[in-house]
């Protein structure tokens, strides 16, 4: 949360006088505390921000009796705010029900600890009409007055909370494309049903470095957190991830780069991005997973200048979520729908045709 407005919150925690289990001060205070870390609780003793009956503790391994009245002043950032901002957000099909948009590269999706404000459901809510939602310890409006479900709008995660109303699927705040939000929680509840049993469509169009060498393939892993890394994901052991399968099929080859169509029998997190890695052939402009160097060919003179120019004009991961297609929750039709690709995107692919580095 580097970076995030914070504000001082007290809590009061009495402990019963029946209470017999010795634990640790900084154990016990964390019970108690929504979204709060054991290393958090245990910053806030170590500076002076804890009081058992008045006394100021400083040892986080302090033992709790039974009748302490524990007091506590912690920095957590103020609550999740989703309030409606006037952002152009491209809509391509809207009903009743629900809306499919365009996400533009560089949108975050929902706000979240980190990314507040400027995100696709601010840009929802100014176009329904909506009002703020707040996040703190629930919900404090009816999806009436929002415009789009709650269903799901305040999972609880280790990471922390985020607020995602209407959101049935996500896509990477660089990825381009197509999503479908629901306005209300019956259309919601379909549509994640649609997700999880595999019988929405989507493909997705991506540049990847080099040539997969056979035109179609299926790559078939499990996707899990980097033990290296938490932040970022990889393909790990069966017991410590989630079963993931992509298929592709190679439509273009520009030399060093090639133009792949992705579809997805599951939706893990960075799915496509990872498993073109895992394949040495990570997408093309992908900071996180390799794909923001030169991986094939020369490296010096022309040709590392001309790559480094790419770089710059795409600055993202050259990936778009192209086709959706899902069952009307309400109608019971089949939609489908398509787009073009980005301008970023046409444009380096327009810079290899002409530029005919091998």
């Amino acid at each position: 949360m580097s970076g995030e407005p914070m504000q001082e919150t007290l809590y009061s925690l009495h402990v019963p006088e029946g209470y017999s289990e010795d634990e640790r001060l900084d154990i016990y205070i964390t019970r108690f505390m929504a979204n709060a870390t054991r290393s958090k609780v245990q910053k806030g003793i170590k500076e002076g921000r804890v009081t058992i009956d008045g006394e100021v503790i400083h040892k986080v391994s302090h033992k709790v009796q039974a009748g302490n009245s524990i007091e506590c002043r912690l920095n957590r950032p103020p609550p999740l705010v989703a309030a409606p901002e006037n952002i152009p957000v491209d809509v391509v099909y809207e009903d009743e029900s629900l809306l499919v948009v365009n996400k533009a590269a560089g949108m975050v999706v929902h706000p979240a600890y980190g990314n507040r404000t400027g995100t696709l459901v601010n840009a929802l809510l100014y176009h329904l009409g909506g009002s703020s939602l707040q996040l703190e310890d629930g919900l404090e409006d009816t999806p009436e007055e929002i415009g789009l479900s709650t269903k799901y709008a305040s999972p609880k995660s280790k990471e922390g909370y985020d607020i995602r109303p209407g959101i049935v699927h996500r896509l990477d705040k660089d990825t381009s494309g197509l999503m479908v939000v629901a306005k209300d929680d019956v259309t919601h509840t379909h549509l994640a049903k649609q997700f999880f049993h595999r019988t929405s469509r989507r493909t997705y169009e991506a540049l990847v470095w080099g040539n997969p060498g056979e035109q179609q393939g299926r790559i078939e892993n499990h996707i899990g957190r980097d033990p290296r890394d938490r932040k970022k994901m990889a393909v790990v052991p069966e017991e410590k991830g989630k079963h993931a399968i992509t298929n592709f099929t190679v439509v273009e080859s520009f030399g060093r780069i090639s133009r792949v169509v992705f579809k997805l029998e599951t939706g893990r997190t960075h799915q496509i991005r990872i498993h073109a890695a895992s394949i040495g052939h990570p997408i093309f402009g992908d900071a996180t997973y390799g794909g923001d160097r030169i991986r094939f060919g020369s490296r010096i003179g022309t040709s590392k200048m001309f790559f480094h120019n790419l770089f710059t004009s795409l600055n993202r991961q050259a990936l778009h979520a192209k086709t959706l297609g899902f069952r009307h929750p309400k109608t019971g039709d089949e939609m489908d729908f398509d787009s073009t690709l980005p301008e970023d995107m046409t444009y380096v692919m327009n810079r290899l045709l002409k530029a005919n580095i091998d």
